[in-house]
Order: structure tokens, then C-alpha cells, then sequence
């Protein structure tokens, strides 16, 4: 079977467009999902195995059903929020996807509301991604004009309005309860849970915030069925997975790929590695995420539970591949330096530790740094993980720790004796 269920469109002259997006097969089946029960869509979905691609791989369905029924909730309405704040360094899949397909968004996003029972969706689009929005919104007059989106949509009798918003340029506003807090015109500062979004989320109501990837591969799964969908990938991480390769490799990209995939097969899509060049490290989910070695990287497998058992995650499928010219404490000096400055600085730990984090890792990596200086970056990096709201302080702190542990001679080879 074809594997370009989320790709298929990519390269297809004014794939962006309606007429285009519909000769290749966008909105086809949308009619009759819009028909279904809500609770037939959400268990198809569920049987799919779909994991979210936002980074933390929850499954989508079981997501959904934490939402209360509509006898439970009062008369409140639920929220969907798509999270189109990509900010991960090393991550621009959310990216390609909105420009090269902006209706198959849209199409996941009415088929969700639906499953929902949501009236309204918002997409949040990265404050920096002024041309995405204006792409999206050009694409969302379509549909409206169409009678895609909107009232009876397709006459299917759905109402569902959709809508953009432009994010606040932070990369915290990525985070669930901070992309909440943002919607509701707060500055984005996560939340403490519970309550969780789904019972208690924007203005108070049920809401489940998706990300662009994971929305664009419901549409495909209700048009094949959950078992055609978990023909892909493995048994705990089904599907195609969108993977944002950069770094010293010869074709950088989105490549989409089954999961479980060995990371040598993808480092061989991306061109392999620059001539006469070995491989160093690999980062396999953007730089939060931590670092695998060379050794690691070539026996693993890019899934979910290979990953944890190396101590790393797949997160959002940033893979920044580093070969050995790669200087490893300029390369941590300057991840650090970027975490230090878009903390939101609510919790302690983190505001104060990943500051200090930079500005040690910053000596380091000038040749003014100690060994005492290395013992110091690596306390501070132990101390922050499990201590604050967010898991923003774990992404900055798990980089530090694991190029230390696994690189430490690069780093002793760099400081004063």
C-alpha cells in the first residue's frame, strides 16, 4: 500500500487549493463521516492506535473520551484547539503539511469536531507563521464559500465553524495549557493539572487541544479503517510518522515514514551523511529530547518504545543528526541558550536554573569553563526535571544530562584545567 497517507498531495501544483485539494481525493468521504455518530468516529479512531504528534504520543482516541458526555457537561460547549505553534527547534513538519495541504487539515479538524460534538474550532498558528495563517484563511474562505465549513456542512446537518488564531510567538505557547491560556488573551504560563483540559480547559469548558499532524491522519483513517491504518508502522506505535531531518545530512526534509522504521533507512532518505563524514550523535526529537550516540542511533528504531528504552523519546520526529565535525559544547551552549530565554519564568527551578544552565554552558563551550563548572551544569540539570508545572524545565534540563554523560571527554577536552 502507497505510504504518502499524509504526503500524497506534496509536489501537486495548487495542492493549497480547493479545486486541486478535491481532484486529489480531499473532502471526498467528509460527507458521509459527517453523517456518522459521533461516538462511531471516535472508536474508529481509537481502534486505529493513533498516537498524538504534537510530541508526547498520547492516543488520540482515548483523548477524546476523556471529554464528558454531552448529559454530563451542563450545557457547555466543547473547545477543539489545533496546535499549529510548531517552536520545536529541529521540527517544521506542521509547516510543510499547512502550506503543501491546508484542506486536509481542515478536513481533520471538522472530523474531530464532529467526534467532539464542537461547534467551533481554532487552528493557533505560530505568531511567525504570518504566511501560514493567510494560507489558511484563504483555504477556510473556500471551504465556507463551498459549504464545507459552516452551517450543515455538506448537508450533512454539522454545524462547525473554523477559525484562526495567531499565536504570541512563544514557544511555551506550544504547550497545552499555555496555548489555553493564550487563546483566552493571557500570557501564555501553563497550568497546574488537574483539572485537565478535557474536563476543564479554555473559559472553563471541556477542550482537547490536536496537533496539525495528528489531525491530518483522521481523515485517511475513516475513509480506509483503523485495521488498513495499522498496517503501518507497529503494534503500540501504528501509522506514517512526518520526520524533520536536519543537520549534517545531504537532503534535509519531511519525509514520511512508517513508524518503527530503523533510523539508518531514514538517515539513508535524507542523503546520508556529508563526504567523508562519520556520525556523532543524533538528537531524535527535536533538541529536547536527549541525545543518542552514534552507536545507539544506528541500532535503533524510530518508534515510541524503542526510543524510551534508550532513554530518549521520539517527541515531534525532529531527527537533527550531528556527524563528528559537530562541536558539541557550542552545540549545547546554544540550546541552552534558547530554552534560558523563552522560559516563561512562572516556576523557580526553571527560570533560575535554565538561566544558569546558559551562562555556564556558554563559559564552557568559550574554553573558560572548569571542571567544577561541568559538576555545577550537570546538578543544576538534575535538579529542575519533576519540579515544575510544565514539562518545559524536563526539555531543557534532559539535553544537558545526556551530552554530558555521553560525551563528557568533549566537553573536559574544552574547559581549563
Amino acid at each position: 500500500m502507497d505510504l504518502a497517507l499524509l504526503t500524497a498531495r506534496f509536489g501537486v501544483p495548487g495542492s493549497h487549493t480547493l479545486a486541486v485539494a478535491r481532484r486529489n481525493g480531499v473532502y471526498a468521504d467528509l460527507g458521509r463521516v459527517l453523517r456518522l455518530e459521533p461516538a462511531a468516529i471516535a472508536a474508529e479512531v481509537k481502534a486505529s492506535g493513533l498516537r498524538g504528534r504534537g510530541g508526547a504520543g498520547f492516543p488520540t482516541g482515548a483523548k477524546w473520551g476523556f471529554v464528558p458526555p454531552p448529559e454530563a457537561r451542563g450545557g457547555r460547549p466543547v473547545h477543539l484547539l489545533v496546535n499549529a505553534d510548531e517552536s520545536e527547534p529541529g521540527t517544521f513538519k506542521d509547516r510543510v503539511l499547512l502550506w503543501h495541504d491546508p484542506h486536509r487539515v481542515i478536513e481533520g479538524a471538522l472530523v474531530a469536531a464532529r467526534a467532539l460534538g464542537c461547534a467551533l474550532v481554532r487552528i493557533y498558528v505560530r505568531g511567525e507563521f504570518r504566511f501560514l495563517q493567510e494560507r489558511l484563511d484563504a483555504a477556510l474562505d473556500e471551504a465556507r464559500a463551498a459549504g464545507i465549513v459552516g452551517r450543515d456542512a455538506l448537508g450533512s446537518g454539522f454545524d462547525c465553524e473554523v477559525v484562526t488564531l495567531r499565536g504570541a510567538g512563544a514557544y511555551i505557547c506550544g504547550e497545552e495549557s499555555g496555548l489555553i491560556e493564550s487563546v483566552e488573551g493571557g500570557k501564555g504560563l501553563p497550568r497546574i493539572r488537574p483539572p485537565f483540559p478535557a474536563v476543564r480547559g479554555a473559559f472553563g469548558d471541556p477542550t482537547v487541544v490536536q496537533n496539525v499532524e495528528t489531525l491530518a491522519a483522521v481523515p485517511w483513517i475513516l475513509e480506509h479503517g483503523a485495521a488498513a491504518y495499522r498496517s503501518f508502522g507497529t503494534e503500540r506505535s501504528p501509522g506514517t510518522k512526518l520526520f524533520s531531518v536536519s543537520g549534517h545530512v545531504r537532503r534535509p526534509g519531511v519525509y514520511e515514514e512508517p513508524l518503527g522504521l530503523p533510523f539508518p533507512a531514514l538517515l539513508e532518505r535524507a542523503g546520508g551523511l556529508r563526504p567523508g563524514r562519520r556520525l556523532q550523535a543524533v538528537l531524535p526529537g527535536g533538541t529536547s529530547t536527549p541525545v543518542l550516540t552514534a552507536n545507539e542511533a544506528l541500532g535503533a528504531t524510530l518508534d515510541h518504545e524503542c526510543l524510551a528504552a534508550l532513554g530518549s523519546f521520539l517527541g515531534s520526529g525532529g531527527v537533527i543528526v550531528l556527524d563528528d565535525s559537530a562541536d558539541l559544547p557550542a552545540a549545547l551552549a546554544n540550546v541552552a541558550r534558547f530554552y534560558a530565554h523563552e522560559s516563561c519564568g512562572q516556576c523557580t527551578p526553571c527560570r533560575e536554573g535554565c538561566g544558569w544552565m546558559a551562562r555556564i554552558a556558554a563559559r564552557v563551550a568559550a574554553g573558560e569553563g572548569t571542571r567544577e563548572d561541568l559538576d555545577t551544569l550537570e546538578d543544576l540539570a538534575r535538579a529542575i526535571p519533576g519540579r515544575t508545572i510544565c514539562a518545559f524545565g524536563d526539555a531543557a534540563a534532559l539535553p544537558v544530562l545526556s551530552l554530558l554523560a555521553k560525551f563528557r571527554p568533549a566537553f573536559e577536552a574544552r574547559v581549563r584545567p
